[in-house]
């Protein structure tokens, strides 16, 4: 009896939209504590715990990501506003950031280039196919601009956007351990790297290094997805891979 009464609990709160938006809220509220708890183990990012247990009970309820999305739409909404706050801090590192205009330039493009390149061509090697290909290659830039981007170039949009969610996980799990093993210990280039490879997830994880960090991220973040529209486009299409 209890379970059918839980059943029918679900069945009509699932039919209002604000119970994506609570889930969303809970899920990242209770990974961030996880997080929080386990001092900041970057394999406990709370983005990839948030999401896991979305899935888990997405499946276990047996409901539509249509009738989820319908609520969680509104914090999909205010990454915009998110990504423009980022202007702040990058405003108090402006004279560092004057000074390092050419070096930003220069890495940015060599990043986004890079990037793509590498990881089509792996994928190539491995047997992927074109469409997968072509998904994978705008991997490092913020959601929304990757997807407009795949669907631009002849991917598929939803695949990437899985794979721009997997890729900056992975970049704010490993990406600072890298740079400990490396020797790099310029808050700015470590901004500079997380930006360009990891885009807003890289970007949080920056901002828990030092503000200068978060600040360079934010910016690298944000260039980075306006030179990957106009470089990736032309990019596939120089190396065979547009459809």
């Amino acid at each position: 009896m209890a379970a059918d009464e839980f059943s029918s609990i679900w069945v009509y709160l699932s039919a209002t939209p604000l119970l994506g938006l609570t889930l969303t809220l809970v899920a990242y509220i209770s990974a961030y504590a996880l997080y929080r708890r386990s001092e900041y183990n970057p394999f406990l990012n709370p983005v990839a715990v948030s999401v896991a247990l979305l899935i888990l009970l997405l499946l276990g309820t047996g409901t539509r990501y249509d009738d989820y999305f319908a609520g969680a739409q509104f914090v999909h909404f205010l990454l915009g506003p998110a990504t423009v706050a980022l202007a702040v801090p990058l405003y108090q590192q402006l004279t560092r950031l004057r000074a390092l205009l050419l070096p930003i330039i220069v890495s940015l493009t060599t990043g986004i280039c890079v990037a793509a390149t590498s990881a089509v061509i792996i994928a190539r090697l491995l047997g992927a196919r074109p469409a997968t290909l072509l998904s994978l290659a705008p991997k490092s830039v913020t959601a929304p601009v990757a997807m407009g981007i795949a669907e631009r170039i002849g991917g598929l949009p939803s695949l990437t956007a899985v794979l721009v969610v997997t890729t900056g996980i992975i970049g704010a799990v490993v990406g600072f351990k890298i740079f400990a093993i490396l020797g790099i210990t310029d808050d700015s280039i470590k901004g500079i790297a997380m930006g360009v490879t990891s885009h807003g997830i890289g970007t949080a994880r920056a901002f828990q290094i030092s503000s200068e960090a978060g600040a360079f991220s934010g910016l690298a973040m944000a260039l980075s997805a306006m030179a990957s529209a106009l470089l990736l486009p032309w990019l596939m299409s120089i190396l065979g891979f547009t459809q």
